[in-house]
């Protein structure tokens, strides 16, 4: 099925995903690209949204894209550096702005009968952030929106369907935001709202059936949401010829090695269980350094991960569970960290090793979407509802060097916070969740006798999708059982610590 498209244009704002959710939200098909790197046809969309940029257009080389194509041409909404483009560049005037224009802020001017604002009232909330503001409107523009302080905070263009607002529409502080980019997508640009978890299973079931044909197919799963959807996509398009790998690199939870292949046998794929945790345990030994250990199990998870492979006879295409974040950051305005990155999710440049050609099922998709693709097919929600968990494992929740000794400690630590999560309903009200062991002793007292064992963290953050994160509060009842339980249960282990630091400035993992 095809689905109307809408480009969004991205100046570099750390706000242009959640447009592009916010658009999917409505059931509408986007896709983000740079601005200096638009699509080559331009009417493959039906309407191009402008993000914002944490540059001004009053610098000496701000970005200044060809327009020709699509203004005047498309519905077009520009956001913020998007609203001063237009501005600057069309016989406006864009300076800076007299107060800070920064955070939450209401309409106290909305301009009656227009569409584009149809179900806005004077009040609503917006969010803005910006520094510069736009002080005359560009030739033919139309104020239709004002802030105490910001005159010029919505405007469209006369004899085109071009609308700029200064403010936010896709942060949830904006309370109507929603409601504008549908008033823009739907009525204005007539969109068609049809890009719906159950279309997008069927159309790409479709296209993976004419791409892959009768050829054997090979994945390495992991247990995670987004790796288990892209199996039970593949599995409806090609059935068993796809060979499923789950690799245990006697780094991963406790009992999860059998408890995540026991829940995929019953959904019917076909999947080898391989335990090389022996043989990731010798690559580790003695490593301290957090890229060295990375670096030590990627080479292990590839020798391990081919040799198995190399047993499938003519497989020819390597399945990955890439999402479109990570899709975006190969071809991001500012260049990224694109390599490093996707070869950390792409399994250690395995592809290149294999000489297999890439299969991506979820490669145009955000993680919420994968979610609800995956319950659209009936994956179980208690797999769909899982926290993410880091490809080194605990490796990276273990600080310093790797003993079979400090796993199991681990393990069992472990083990008891993410249970106690699940037993008091918590659970699903953490975005991530786990235990690190500290590289220090701390004297402590059990009975009458004095103890000098190891410390532990627990960490707990909501998100939406780790770009930033913010430490949980969980209740202090929860934390004084967890940590008599632990301390109780887990030999080896006399004191128990919480983290409160937000990402950023801190990371999720501590290594």
């Amino acid at each position: 099925m095809q689905h109307d498209k809408v480009l969004i244009l991205d100046f570099g704002s750390q706000y242009t995903q959640l447009i592009a959710r916010r658009v999917r939200e409505l059931n509408i098909y986007c896709e983000i690209h740079p601005y200096n790197k638009p699509p080559k046809n331009s009417n493959d969309f039906k309407a191009v949204i402008l993000s914002g940029s944490p540059s001004s257009v009053r610098s000496e080389d701000p970005p200044h894209p060809d327009l020709s194509e699509i203004r005047g041409k498309k519905p077009l909404l520009a956001v913020c550096y998007g609203a001063q483009y237009l501005a600057h560049f069309s016989g406006g005037l864009v300076g800076q702005s007299n107060t800070r224009e920064y955070g939450r802020a209401n309409l106290s001017f909305v301009k009656n009968d227009e569409v584009f604002l149809e179900g806005i009232s004077v009040g609503s909330q917006v969010w803005m952030s910006h520094s510069d503001t736009i002080k005359e409107l560009p030739t033919l523009g139309l104020r239709l929106a004002s802030t105490h302080d910001v005159e010029n905070a919505a405007y469209r263009i006369e004899g085109e369907d071009t609308f700029a607002i200064q403010f936010h529409p896709e942060v949830y502080h904006s309370t109507d935001g929603k409601q504008i980019l549908e008033n823009f997508l739907v009525k204005i640009a007539g969109v068609a709202q049809t890009f719906t978890p159950d279309s997008f299973a069927e159309s790409t079931i479709s296209d993976i059936k004419v791409k892959v044909g009768n050829d054997k197919v090979v994945l390495g799963l992991s247990g995670g949401v987004d790796s288990t959807v892209a199996a039970v996509l593949l599995h409806k398009a090609i059935g068993n010829n796809l060979h499923c790998i789950f690799v245990n690199n006697g780094l991963l939870r406790k009992n999860e090695f059998s408890d995540v292949l026991k829940q995929y046998e019953g959904m019917g794929l076909n999947v080898k269980g391989v335990d090389a945790s022996e043989r990731f345990m010798n690559a580790l030994a003695g490593l301290s350094d957090p890229e060295a250990k990375r670096k030590a199990i990627g080479n292990a998870f590839i020798e391990v991960f081919d040799a198995e492979a190399n047993q499938i006879t003519d497989a020819k295409w390597l399945a990955q569970g890439t999402i479109y974040p990570d899709v975006i950051e190969s071809v991001s305005v500012n260049g990224g960290p694109s390599a490093t990155i996707k070869s950390h999710h792409n399994v250690g440049g395995l592809p290149d090793f294999m000489k297999l050609k890439i299969v991506e099922p979820l490669r145009m998709i955000f993680k919420d979407e994968v979610r609800r693709v995956g319950a659209s097919l009936g994956i179980d929600k208690e797999l769909l509802g899982r926290h993410p968990f880091p490809g080194p494992g605990l490796a990276i929740r273990i600080l310093g060097d790797i003993t079979p000794e400090k796993v199991a400690i681990l393990q069992e630590v472990d083990a008891v916070f993410i249970n106690g999560l699940k037993s008091s309903g918590l659970y699903d009200k953490v975005w991530q969740a786990g235990a690190i062991l500290l590289p220090v002793n701390s004297v402590g007292v059990m009975g009458d006798e004095r103890t000098y064992e190891k410390v532990v963290a627990l960490r707990a953050v909501e998100s939406t999708d780790g770009m930033t994160a913010d430490w949980v509060n969980l209740p202090y009842e929860f934390l004084q059982k967890t940590s008599n339980d632990i301390i109780n249960k887990v030999k080896g282990v006399n004191r128990v610590v919480y983290d409160i630091s937000s990402k950023p400035p801190a990371t999720i993992e501590w290594e």
